[in-house]
């Protein structure tokens, strides 16, 4: 047997049976011949660390704006964090870690520079709107490499609905939506009592007493949760006290973290670069890539901006904006 077909013949005998078996998806948008060695879940991981959109991430915002320091998440960083949640969870639950793995690795290639920052200007300035959840199916799709990542549809469901009220079909996708949010609520916590912005007494006395007061407790306690109210069942939840407290908790870090502290002083510059470069490339289409699949210069400006890291925007921006020094010889 093919290195693929044991893990194939593995999937069929240990993993649930509500998971999501890799020889059993959809396919992707253009058929191509399998993989010896992985299963289709399994190269789709690969394509996705293997692309440019995602070596970006290393230097596009999390929370933290330029911050000083090395130990602030970026973007790059939560997504191994949502990776390796998802994936403790999914085997936990004896559903498909390939797939959960696939799905976190991917779920932010579209967020702009400067976090949720970009995306609000660009969801501000452009007719059609912006979600980044959107423009990483987009990437997966059209974008990288001129062609997109021709990804199974089951990686594909799981980004798109990886946020807000989308619910993915598999249950994996499931997971990958709870791990998102238990590795940003946590890191941010973490990341804002190291930046001085929180002090850990600070938090809700409530959601410590249920959740516990340190970073590795309440996410330990966040995914037994999970495990305990799935385990061998068609759906993934967690326990409505523990959710209830991850929603407070979340609502605490939105009122004392995301909007007006200390940690988005400078989001207000971050949104000018974005908003004045997008004002740029509209009225100087000649300055933007050629589209991949349109010659719509509002989509092929958000394309070619949410495309950029932090510091090549700031580097653009500087180069349309700010005047370089001359010198007469």
């Amino acid at each position: 047997m093919l290195p693929r077909e044991i893990t194939e013949q593995r999937e069929r005998q240990y993993l649930s049976r509500y998971a999501a078996l890799s020889e059993n998806t959809k396919g992707r948008q253009t058929p191509r011949p399998l993989c010896d060695i992985r299963t289709e879940f399994q190269r789709d991981r690969d394509r996705i660390i293997h692309s440019k959109a995602f070596r970006r991430l290393k230097h596009k915002t999390q929370v933290f704006i330029t911050p000083e320091g090395d130990h602030y998440r970026t973007r790059l960083t939560h997504t191994l964090e949502v990776a390796q949640i998802g994936r403790t969870i999914a085997r936990a639950l004896n559903l498909n870690e390939d797939l959960v793995e696939a799905m976190a690795l991917g779920h932010d290639l579209g967020h702009t520079p400067f976090g949720h920052s970009g995306e609000d200007v660009l969801n501000e300035v452009c007719p059609y709107g912006f979600k980044h959840y959107q423009q990483s199916i987009r990437v997966v799709e059209v974008l990288e490499n001129g062609t997109g990542l021709n990804l199974t549809h089951e990686v594909r469901d799981g980004i798109a609905n990886h946020t807000g009220s989308c619910r993915a079909e598999t249950l994996e996708g499931i997971i990958l939506k709870y791990a998102d949010r238990i590795a940003y609520i946590n890191h941010d916590i973490d990341d804002a009592i190291r930046g001085g912005v929180l002090r850990a007494e600070e938090l809700p006395r409530n959601c410590v007493e249920i959740l516990g007061a340190g970073h590795s407790e309440r996410i330990n306690n966040m995914i037994l949760s999970i495990i305990k109210e799935s385990a061998d069942k068609p759906a993934v939840t967690m326990e409505p006290r523990i959710e209830d407290a991850l929603m407070e908790l979340r609502r605490f870090m939105m009122e004392n973290v995301y909007v007006g502290s200390k940690a988005k002083e400078e989001e207000e510059k971050a949104k000018g670069i974005v908003r004045q470069l997008y004002a740029y490339f509209t009225a100087h289409p000649q300055s933007v890539p050629d589209g991949v699949d349109t010659d719509d210069i509002d989509r092929r400006v958000c394309d070619h901006i949410a495309g950029m890291s932090d510091r090549f925007a700031i580097h653009t921006y500087e180069a349309i904006y700010v005047p370089r020094s001359w010198q007469v010889i």
